[in-house]
């Protein structure tokens, strides 16, 4: 990587194989195969429609249908990005967003979608779902992608109850548990929540992705995956921001998360945030999802509330007993979901405080942000072209509202902050390590250290 003048490190732009061939391998495979299931989608419920709506619903179906199979076409000949013009109000963002890349483009090149970094063209297309969608109610809050979501939740029910049942195991006691025990379970259930990212239907394009096996009886095989665990890091935090709140330097302890995946991955997320409170090492937990489906499984404010609405209703003692404990929890506020339109954008998080600063003034305020799976960490990260020995500060290019940590299986090509010749050996033991969802990292960075990458 080079440096310039003055010695510092100059971050890589994408490299041409990760805009060129790499976006259009995505491009040709997995998109179609998605918006394809997402016409079908739509297709098969045309008759609920028709129940619902009348006439008028089947007129939705069939108008929302061309518009999708449009942007089929459009993302498998190379078609120029388009303008959005369905009124909301991101669209504004969005078709900046646009110039920003024709910017970069050649005068006479159009930003189309084989010429443009994968990241932005991938966003795209779920943000155009949303709009051929609006655009013809009273369809236009349907969420194409429930059914996969609600299916991965109820297959994953054996592993959910196995989870809450450890959890209720030792719960009970938590107050007269010894430090040493209570940093082995919270490892425990934070090594839970980031193979819980595993379960992603848009890296299997909605393919059944879903949990089927204890997760407890998983963990010992699966720490050799661990590529950057700092896990440590992450204790010591906590443990002294429960320290400066028990002797009144803080008036609390609040942890953020930054969600992924709906069905198992969220309820893996859920308890490791009842854990959080149980124990004390917070005393709130905000919880940070989308305003409309996006990449196939990710967590909506309705996805939010029916995990804990289904866990409430669970024939099974432990999982129904978490659920109505998480209810309280949102009765009470010391949980609550938020989301905001800067998640469902295509803007790295370097780009947070200069355009959408009320957010990253809202992170500001956390002890700690929770940043789960692989999308979160390539907008962490800028999706770009590092050598897998550059630090994570370094990747991240000035983001740091909080000290933060990344809980990410890896399904993309960018990983940072491996040790030399780690990801060189990697990649000539297994060519698809970063994509295969067999690693992870449990990567943290604290502004407030003097921890080096």
């Amino acid at each position: 990587m080079a440096a310039d003048q003055t010695g510092d490190v100059v971050p890589p732009s994408l490299s041409a194989k990760a805009v060129g061939s790499f976006a259009y391998l995505t491009v040709r495979d997995r998109l179609p195969t998605i918006l394809t299931k997402v016409i079908d989608t739509i297709h098969r419920n045309k008759n609920k429609f028709f129940e619902e709506y009348g006439e008028e619903g089947i007129q939705a179906e069939k108008q929302a249908i061309s518009l999708l199979s449009k942007l089929r076409n459009e993302l498998q000949t190379d078609k120029p990005i388009l303008v959005l013009t369905d009124g909301l109000e991101d669209v504004d963002t969005w078709n900046r967003y646009l110039e920003r890349q024709q910017g970069q483009h050649d005068d006479q090149e159009v930003v189309s979608w084989f010429k443009s970094p994968w990241l932005y063209v991938e966003c795209y297309m779920y943000r155009r779902i949303r709009e051929a969608l609006w655009l013809n109610p009273p369809i236009s809050g349907y969420d194409v992608f429930n059914e996969g979501k609600t299916q991965s939740f109820f297959e994953s029910q054996q592993a959910t109850i196995a989870l809450c049942t450890y959890f209720e195991g030792f719960n009970k006691k938590m107050e007269n548990i010894p430090e040493n025990l209570l940093q082995e379970y919270f490892y425990k259930l934070l090594q839970v929540s980031l193979w819980g990212n595993k379960c992603d239907l848009s890296i299997s394009a909605g393919v059944d992705n879903s949990q089927k096996i204890s997760p407890i009886e998983s963990l010992a095989a699966l720490k050799l995956f661990i590529l950057v665990d700092d896990s440590d890091a992450l204790w010591s935090t906590l443990v002294t921001a429960r320290l400066q709140t028990q002797s009144g330097k803080r008036s609390s302890c609040r942890v953020d998360f930054v969600l992924d995946n709906a069905g198992f991955e969220l309820v893996t997320d859920l308890v490791l945030a009842d854990f959080l409170l149980s124990s004390g090492l917070a005393q709130e937990i905000r919880f940070h999802g989308k305003s409309f489906p996006w990449f196939v499984s990710d967590v909506t404010a309705e996805d939010f509330h029916w995990t804990i609405r289904q866990t409430m209703a669970a024939n099974n003692r432990s999982m129904s007993q978490r659920g109505v404990q998480w209810q309280q929890y949102m009765k009470e506020g010391v949980w609550s979901y938020h989301d905001h339109p800067f998640w469902t954008q295509p803007h790295e998080f370097c780009d947070m405080e200069a355009d959408a600063p009320d957010l990253y003034a809202t992170l500001q305020t956390a002890d700690l942000l929770l940043f789960k799976g692989d999308l979160n960490y390539r907008k962490l990260t800028g999706d770009r072209d590092w050598d897998h020995t550059v630090g994570f500060e370094t990747a991240l290019r000035g983001f740091a509202p909080a000290p933060l940590c990344s809980l990410r299986t890896l399904k993309a090509n960018i990983q940072v902050g491996l040790q030399p010749g780690r990801g060189n050996k990697l990649s000539s033991q297994e060519p698809d390590w970063m994509t295969c969802g067999k690693y992870a990292v449990i990567q943290f960075y604290s502004p407030n250290s003097d921890k080096q990458d």
